[in-house]
């Protein structure tokens, strides 16, 4: 897989712990491992703990009470409001490419425009990959990835918008094809 890494002063934040969006099977989450593997790669004894948290806002709020690092994806609608932070440093992006994103469902679906559950990143790719004959009722925003499969298994709606890495956690099959995002992943720090 191709990636670009700009290093903006990661030799500050070796052993850092890692805080970006969950819960597990999250875009987000799958960066922060490859952060993780890079930087073990390029800096000898790094280790960086990855911490989950129901938003990239809660995971900045963990990050201003010790040191450690936010990953967050620049496709994030309030991503600027991390860039505008004057308690944030930016000290890496990246170029790498998302998990497989799809539609999924557990469940016949029904003979009616459904509910999509998505979060607002990636929504513009339901058009592209809504299975021909299906329409679209509502699509729920959710606050990632995991939280748009979980509200399929939980009956909230009838299909989500989500990474193969959610789909398989949640036990959900694809219905439309599958494609990556190639993402520009951003990491922040505060008090370094």
């Amino acid at each position: 897989m191709n990636y670009h890494f700009m290093d903006m002063g990661l030799s500050h934040a070796i052993n850092c712990p890692v805080y970006t969006l969950g819960p597990s099977g999250t875009s987000s989450e799958y960066a922060s491992q490859f952060f993780y593997r890079w930087m073990s790669d390029n800096y000898a004894n790094s280790h960086h703990d990855i911490h989950l948290n129901d938003s990239y806002e809660l995971a900045r709020n963990n990050i201003m009470h010790e040191k450690g690092l936010l990953i967050v994806a620049n496709a994030y609608p309030k991503i600027n409001n991390f860039y505008m932070d004057t308690r944030l440093k930016l000290l890496a992006t990246f170029l790498y490419n998302t998990p497989l994103y799809g539609l999924v469902t557990n469940k016949k679906l029904p003979d009616r425009p459904l509910y999509i559950a998505s979060h607002p990143a990636p929504v513009p790719l339901i058009e592209e990959l809504l299975p021909d004959g299906l329409r679209i009722a509502q699509v729920i925003e959710m606050p990632s990835t995991s939280a748009a499969a979980q509200a399929v298994v939980s009956g909230e709606v009838d299909v989500a918008l989500t990474t193969e890495i959610a789909a398989g956690i949640h036990k959900l099959n694809f219905i439309s094809r599958t494609r990556p995002i190639h993402m520009l992943w951003s990491v922040f720090a505060s008090h370094i």
